[in-house]
């Protein structure tokens, strides 16, 4: 299926200003000119009418018979230039041809009782030798002491001076309105022009940027319609800008970090083939060194991961006491490796979240606590709800935080178990805290004057049960 072109903004507007004031101009081109017709077949009417009680006034009876003269000057005078022609043609009371042109045809028509003139007269168009003109019917009252009589008087002009002064006033509309159409097209690409300004400059200053630029747009001088696209586009770059950091760290730290490992491994394969390290313990420490790197790759890979998932922004309701279930029921095989006391408490507590960022916020936690709880101690684990938020604790008995450690707590890479942690354990679990708005704590347990453990407790605040659940 084929793409339609992008919609030119500019075309756009002035489309829908100009177009519904042509189509408007139009309309009062069409009408003004069929008011100014009118008015000229009013004015020439009225001049056919004057012919015709000019032609009237001629009538006289002798001797009981309608006797009439009409010299062609009673005529002439009326006519409105050299171009037109005008006929005549009387008929007496019975009907009878008396003067004029005998081939015009006769008035079958009814006079109109009430007509805009003072006078039993109706105009009309007729064809009389090959040519449209424009009749007058009047009928005249005659009257003698002895008789008295109705005669009909038919006066027809041809159209050239009417079609002609129709058409220069039709042609002057048109020169008119299509001047106006122009100012009025001239005058909206001005306006809209110099109104799509801000969007060239912020188009200009965007492209003068380098590929690594991105800083927030200035467009303190944009309109105000325009203001909430550009702090659109600012929160954008902040987005982007936050993800490509990200992207860099994840490099720099990757490149670090994974750097020892390989060394290491690389040294122990050298000490093997040397003969100094018997091959089993070679093995045996190589396959250890394989799994920190494999342990490291996978906490990195997870650190970036919960950026990528923040971005898609597909959250939905989960329960949370059953995605903490279902990694402590991951995560049994090291509970009961250490034969630890565990006690899981879990009431439903429907949380907005990525199934993944729980799973690996809960993973996190509960390993961490497994790692540092000794063999058989206490280990908890409890989801709770309360109207305004939701409660995660992960409670162990191992020997809790020092003031050193608490300084560089959440910093990737700083751990107390160098041959059994990365150091990404924590940073990942603030990273998704962060993602999810909820806030992370981890605290001492002091019982009897010393430290029994350490309490995560992670709490999703403004998370309410969704309307089914409530």
């Amino acid at each position: 299926m084929p793409l339609r072109p992008p919609q030119s903004l500019r075309r756009y507007l002035l489309a829908w200003i100009v177009a519904p004031i042509a189509l408007f101009v139009v309309f009062d081109t069409v009408s003004l000119y069929r008011r100014a017709l009118a008015s000229i077949h009013l004015a020439y009417d009225r001049s056919l009418l004057a012919s015709a009680r000019s032609i009237g006034e001629l009538l006289r009876l002798e001797g009981g018979a309608l006797k009439v003269e009409v010299p062609y000057a009673a005529l002439e005078i009326f006519e409105a230039s050299n171009n037109a022609r005008m006929y005549y043609r009387i008929d007496g009371f019975k009907g009878e041809f008396l003067s004029g042109f005998e081939d015009l045809p006769r008035y079958r028509g009814r006079i109109p009782q009430q007509t805009a003139y003072p006078a039993l007269v109706d105009f009309y168009d007729a064809d009389f030798r090959g040519q449209t003109v424009r009749m007058a019917a009047l009928l005249q009252p005659v009257a003698t002491t002895g008789a008295r009589g109705m005669a009909l008087i038919q006066v027809a002009e041809t159209l050239e001076v009417r079609e002609k002064l129709a058409r220069e006033i039709l042609l002057d509309t048109l020169l008119r309105q299509a001047l106006l159409i122009t100012v009025v097209a001239l005058v909206a690409w001005i306006v809209v022009t110099r109104a799509l300004q801000p969007v060239e400059s912020l188009r200009r200053q965007l492209l003068s940027r380098s590929a690594e630029d991105l800083s927030p747009v200035q467009a303190d001088d944009a309109p105000r319609e325009l203001r909430p696209m550009v702090t659109a586009l600012n929160q954008l770059m902040q987005r982007l800008q936050r993800l490509v950091g990200h992207q860099l760290r994840f490099v720099r730290d990757a490149s670090h970090q994974l750097r020892t490992p390989l060394a290491v491994l690389k040294t122990q394969v050298q000490n093997g083939q040397s003969g100094h390290v018997s091959p089993a313990d070679t093995l045996q420490a190589m396959g250890e060194t394989v799994d920190r790197a494999i342990a490291l790759a996978n906490q990195m890979l997870a650190l970036a991961k919960v950026e990528q998932v923040h971005g898609e922004g597909q959250s939905e309701w989960l329960d949370l006491s059953e995605v903490v279930g279902e990694v402590a029921l991951d995560l049994s095989p090291l509970i009961v490796d250490k034969a630890l006391d565990f006690e899981l408490v879990a009431e439903p507590a429907p949380v907005r979240a990525h199934h993944w960022m729980l799973r690996e916020l809960t993973r996190n936690l509960l390993h961490n606590a497994i790692r540092e709880t000794p063999p058989c101690g206490l280990l908890q684990l409890r989801v709770t709800r309360t109207p305004q938020q939701v409660r995660l604790l992960v409670r162990d008995s191992g020997p809790g935080i020092s003031a050193a450690q608490r300084e560089h707590l959440f910093e990737p890479f700083h751990t107390t178990h160098p041959n059994s942690g990365s150091g990404l354990g924590l940073t990942i679990c603030r990273e998704i805290c962060q993602a999810l708005g909820a806030e992370i704590e981890l605290l001492n347990r002091s019982e009897q004057g010393r430290v029994a453990g350490l309490d995560a407790v992670v709490v999703f605040v403004g998370s309410p049960a969704p309307p089914a659940a409530q």
